[in-house]
């Protein structure tokens, strides 16, 4: 039952409403994830230059977004994506993360023009944030806020951590329970230390994590230089069912590089705006621009490095069963460079999915402190529940875990994407903002231009607009 359920969610409704709003905000914002990419490392480095005296720095809120983008998804999600929609499934994830680089910049942009400032000094915000003070809604938000907790703290977490021991157990023979507790005891570190801890672990990470297996990927491409003119072309004569070798051709394909695309880059789903509304800024498009970029680092980049991997391995076989998730990853990695493939993969994926819990579990104390409610008790009574669900996830299975997050995933995308649909004026409002002053350098924001809008002016102390040149 939960499993037509969600597929009737992502058959008759996800799907459309994410091709929608991210072709809305694409051709309104005249192909902005395109028009603006070299801003997008421009907004990178100036974040990288300053000091953020409030919340964490642009640099850092980018790390932690791609900690928590790149993770079983990028390696277990992609084998999974292939294994059952065939190749072209990764077609249809890259179309999903082109429209969803423009959503993200606009989703984290209005996460930031909206985001409140707290006594400590730090930042809060996200979609509950923007759909509360941008739309003036209140329903919905607790809706988002509910669904974010179930989603994130809880369901991707158990996909993270079931991913993990797997992997752990083919790669290295240690039982699952006994990955179980250690991935635990080293979470408990992490996330007891809040969102400040987060982004130092991710900051030293992550670089590592994503530089280490692009290599991996870029020896496995010059090793097989000869065979990746025909993955490509597999890839595209089985997106639009000219080589249909799964069975539900087209569909299976669609459907399979959307959930997984989406599960991987997470556009449009509304957790990364979370994470950019903490981060300390001098526009809101500066951070949105920058976010944009963590898609396409997640799936154009690294989902391609996986499908590479397993396509030009002789261990894939088309329509053909057989070795599937994770495994075919680690095998597949082995028949290129020997033995050692299937541990180094694992080690991959313990960095990718560990940053991912973190970033997880700051995304469900974000959802927490949305409601108010004893916010230090709650909240640690949450990260204890969150390290019991590693531990009992590391016994489950595959299917239980995946239908139970593919579900909570697509209603928080639903209820996310209906926002933005009606905060799309906002949006286009403030990206004119952004490009009326920006010249290369960063525009401090001026929130005078916006009377209309409930911002938190302590949030953007500096309102003076930048004076314009003839």
């Amino acid at each position: 039952m939960l499993a037509t359920l969600t597929d009737w969610l992502w058959t008759y409704v996800l799907i459309a409403i994410l091709l929608l709003v991210g072709l809305r905000f694409t051709l309104a914002s005249r192909f902005v994830q395109i028009r603006l990419f070299t801003a997008m490392f421009a907004q990178l480095r100036v974040s990288r230059s300053a000091d953020a005296v409030r919340g964490i720095s642009g640099f850092q809120a980018l790390l932690v977004s791609v900690a928590g983008r790149v993770g079983g998804g990028n390696i277990a999600g992609v084998a999974v994506a292939i294994t059952l929609g065939g190749p072209g499934a990764l077609f249809w994830m890259w179309l999903i993360a082109l429209l969803g680089m423009a959503t993200s910049v606009f989703e984290c942009a209005l996460a930031q023009l909206f985001k409140r400032r707290l006594d400590n000094g730090d930042f809060r915000g996200g979609p509950a944030f923007y759909m509360r003070y941008g739309l003036g809604w209140r329903v919905m938000p607790v809706v988002y806020s509910l669904l974010l907790l179930l989603t994130l703290g809880l369901g991707f977490n158990a996909v993270q951590a079931y991913t993990i021991t797997q992997s752990v157990e083919s790669a290295f023979g240690i039982p699952a329970w006994q990955t179980g507790i250690a991935l635990t005891a080293l979470m408990s570190i992490v996330i007891f230390g809040g969102i400040r801890r987060i982004a130092v672990f991710s900051e030293v990470v992550v670089p590592v994590m994503v530089l280490g297996y692009f290599g991996l990927a870029v020896v496995v491409l010059i090793m097989n230089i000869g065979q990746v003119p025909a993955a490509f072309s597999l890839i595209m004569t089985s997106a639009f069912g000219f080589d249909e070798v799964i069975g539900g051709g087209v569909a299976a394909a669609v459907m399979q590089g959307a959930r997984r695309g989406l599960f991987s880059n997470e556009a449009g789903l509304g957790t990364a705006p979370n994470v950019a509304a903490v981060a300390d800024v001098a526009h809101p498009v500066s951070q949105g621009l920058i976010q944009g970029l963590s898609v396409f680092i997640d799936t154009i980049v690294l989902c391609t490095c996986t499908a590479m991997i397993i396509l030009l391995s002789p261990l894939y076989q088309p329509g053909a069963e057989g070795i599937e998730g994770i495994a075919l990853t680690q095998r597949a990695l082995a028949t290129h460079i020997g033995p050692i493939g299937e541990p180094l993969v694992s080690i991959a994926l313990v960095l990718f999915a560990t940053s991912s819990i973190a970033y997880n579990c700051y995304l469900g104390e974000n959802s927490i402190a949305y409601f108010n409610i004893s916010p230090k008790l709650t909240i640690n009574f949450f990260r204890v529940a969150v390290l019991i669900l590693i531990a009992w996830a590391s016994l489950q299975d595959m299917t239980t875990i995946f239908s139970f997050s593919d579900l909570t995933m697509g209603l928080l995308a639903v209820v996310n994407l209906v926002a933005l649909w009606a905060l799309f004026p906002v949006g286009m409002s403030l990206l004119r903002n952004f490009e009326a002053t920006y010249s290369g350098s960063t525009p401090v924001f001026d929130h005078s231009q916006m009377p209309e809008q409930d911002l938190d002016l302590a949030s953007w102390p500096e309102v003076e607009a930048p004076a314009k040149t003839e």
